[in-house]
């Protein structure tokens, strides 16, 4: 007894050869010429049994799937059965592409079973045939299919119906569900089905404590099947004697809606979990026309397609959010039945499909996410250069490749800087400049552009902060107008003059050191938020109308950093700080990334505080400003006892490891 095998380097076709090499009898495995290395590369798997697995030279799209004469009449009697897996499983794939392949694919998969006289011809098929029937499909329908306008819906239907109509060999059909990973390993060749959300998952885990409630979406029941238990059904079904003519549903009797899916990654993904969804089918009321409408206005149509590639989610899946088709199988339980071949519950193996994708299929493991990859040969200036995030964030640009613009205003200052960065090997310039000043600021432009012809990256990392109460402030609006100057007027100075040159070069990007204060609007420190507050409003509205030149804004909302701008406030010596290593790495991040925001999830947690709970939040911030008082110097005292340390109370360091990286 001899198997023959298309699509056997595939996905469902490895595990089911895992099956087949445990049986007796050689295994062909029909392939491309160029795929013969992929096939010998599997053997591996397949340890001693492997010299049973035979390539056979062939291409789909050929008749008899174009094997040579001499290899068809090695099979010919010797076929027992006939497993034609070779298909596209891809709903982004073109129409021309899944014609070829599943259509005349199958046509040729069937006039080659009957030429080598197969015993049984196993088709393969998909839950795809019966497009998008509303109601319960059952094994024994086919012609009931309906709304099979989608390629992929139309090309499954007629394959499998080329195997009703035109299969003279005895056949049996299988319809798995949507196939996920292996249950015990996780293991899955591409991203696919319910994996294309998993990025959208990530990013929420990212963002956000894994304890914070969010919205979603209900959705149908989505079918989803391990590989493990299709190839294991496949195997034992096709071995089971009585059964041609049948049709398998290879599917989970009791599936969960998309909403209960996406939880249950979100579960294993340790993101937050949508406790509230919303049924889809609640938006059906709105005219169809309408929405058409809507969806081809440009704005719309390039917000979606924006969206959907940062996710990576193919606009097609969404044909699956509002999915009307219930799967009945009792015919393959009858046949499965005693043998131990059941679905598994998706709750107790979506850890393992989280775990393998993270680890082999997320797409930024496939990016050169390395700063040099980004900065090398590119013109980055940095101001606030010679101490703290700045310095810091100088040498790592400069160690990347970077050719560094080191701004600051004291030239003594910028004497060991440079000095670290010629003597490790970068390219370093300093200039001059008095951010303060617009004209300053002015001829810092022309000075970079003069010299480079362009500025690649600007990171306006200068500032000036001060902690001082309101009350204590009466007297003192320079301290606002001094703080504004530079934090945001000198800053917007630099970006107006930088933005010529990088419309023009067709490339830039702008990233701006903020504060989580921005967020969480601490006491004590409304000159500083405000001067942030006004940057960061100006790149957001920036971001929108340069998008389209491929210039990029971020603004990093910074916790709190060890640097010598805090080295005045002495109740910071016994709270947690980033070092400025680590706050560059965070700059490090945007330059990469170029994400719109960069922020702590504390950050982002007071905000959507203040946005839900303002009184309350403004009560807890009260409560903070009571018990840090304002520094010596800050009320008008002498500065004597400013230099002593402060001894922090019990209650009050509590506080401030709650709220690490918050100013107080």
């Amino acid at each position: 007894m001899a198997y023959l095998v298309t699509g056997g380097t595939g996905f469902i076709g490895r595990f089911l050869i895992d099956n087949l090499v445990e049986r007796e009898g050689p295994v062909y495995v029909v392939v491309r010429k160029g795929s013969v290395k992929k096939l010998e590369a599997l053997k591996a798997r397949w340890g001693t049994a492997a010299e049973r697995v035979i390539p056979v030279v062939g291409d789909l799209a050929k008749p008899k799937l174009g094997l040579s004469t001499a290899d068809m009449a090695k099979l010919k009697g010797k076929v027992k059965h006939f497993f034609h897996l070779a298909a596209i499983y891809d709903l982004s794939a073109d129409a021309a592409s899944q014609e070829t392949a599943n259509i005349e694919g199958t046509r040729n998969a069937v006039e080659l079973a009957e030429a080598v006289n197969a015993g049984c011809f196993h088709h393969v098929s998909s839950i795809a045939a019966a497009g998008l029937y509303d109601g319960v499909f059952r094994e024994d329908m086919f012609e009931d299919a309906e709304d099979k306008d989608h390629p992929y819906f139309h090309t499954k239907h007629e394959s499998e119906g080329i195997v009703r109509r035109e299969s003279k060999v005895p056949f049996r059909i299988y319809r798995p569900g949507i196939v996920v990973g292996h249950s015990k390993t996780g293991e899955i060749d591409k991203i696919d089905g319910p994996y294309y959300f998993f990025k959208l998952i990530q990013k929420m885990r990212n963002a956000l404590p894994p304890w914070v409630p969010t919205v979603g979406i209900e959705g149908g029941r989505i079918n989803i099947v391990p590989v493990d238990f299709v190839a294991d059904a496949i195997d034992h079904i096709a071995h089971k004697k009585g059964l041609d003519g049948g049709c398998f549903h290879l599917t989970d009797p009791e599936p969960m809606r998309v909403g209960e899916v996406l939880n249950a990654f979100a579960k294993a993904a340790h993101a937050p979990q949508m406790t509230m969804r919303l049924n889809a089918k609640m938006f059906s009321f709105i005219p169809s026309f309408v929405l058409d409408a809507a969806m081809s206005l440009a704005p719309v149509r390039r917000i979606q397609k924006q969206l959907l590639a940062d996710l990576g989610i193919p606009k097609d899946m969404f044909t699956f959010i509002n999915y009307p088709t219930r799967f009945d199988n009792r015919e393959a339980a009858k046949a499965l039945k005693g043998s131990g071949i059941e679905v598994p519950r998706l709750e107790d193996y979506a850890w393992r499909l989280w775990d393998y994708w993270e680890r082999h299929l997320d797409p930024d493991l496939f990016i050169d996410r390395s700063l040099a990859g980004k900065v090398k040969d590119k013109v980055v200036v940095v101001t606030g250069g010679t101490s703290g995030i700045g310095e810091a964030t100088a040498y790592k640009l400069a160690e990347a490749g970077a050719r560094v613009v080191v701004v600051a205003r004291d030239a003594e200052k910028a004497v060991p800087v440079m000095a670290k960065i010629k003597a490790d090997g970068g390219d370093g310039t300093f200039v001059s400049c008095d951010l303060s000043s617009l004209e300053d600021c002015d001829k810092l432009v022309a000075t970079v552009l003069k010299k480079f012809g362009r500025c690649d990256y600007l990171v306006n990392n200068a500032g000036r902060s001060i902690r001082r109460g309101i009350a204590s402030s009466y007297d003192r609006f320079h301290d606002f107008e001094r703080t504004m100057q530079l934090n945001y007027f000198g800053s917007l100075r630099l970006i107006m003059g930088f933005l010529p040159s990088m419309v023009a070069q067709n490339a830039g990007h702008i990233i701006n050191i903020s504060s989580i204060g921005v967020l969480t609007r601490a006491p004590r420190f409304s000159a500083y938020v405000s001067s942030k507050a006004a940057l960061d409003a100006f790149a957001d509205c920036a971001a929108s109308e340069f998008i389209d030149n491929n210039v990029h804004f971020t603004t990093i909302n910074m916790p709190l950093v060890r640097t010598p701008m805090i080295a005045p406030t002495k109740l910071y010596n016994h709270v947690p700080t980033l070092s400025p290593e680590q706050a560059a790495d965070l700059v490090v991040e945007a330059v990469v990334y170029k994400p719109v925001r960069i922020a702590t999830r504390l950050g982002i947690f007071g905000e959507i505080l203040h946005a839900v709970a303002p009184k309350a939040t403004q009560i807890i911030l009260n409560t903070a400003f009571r018990m840090f008082p304002d520094s010596g110097a800050a009320q008008g005292k002498k500065k004597d006892g400013e230099a002593k340390e402060v001894e922090l109370t019990p209650e009050q360091i509590a506080f401030a490891q709650i709220t690490q990286g918050i100013h107080w």
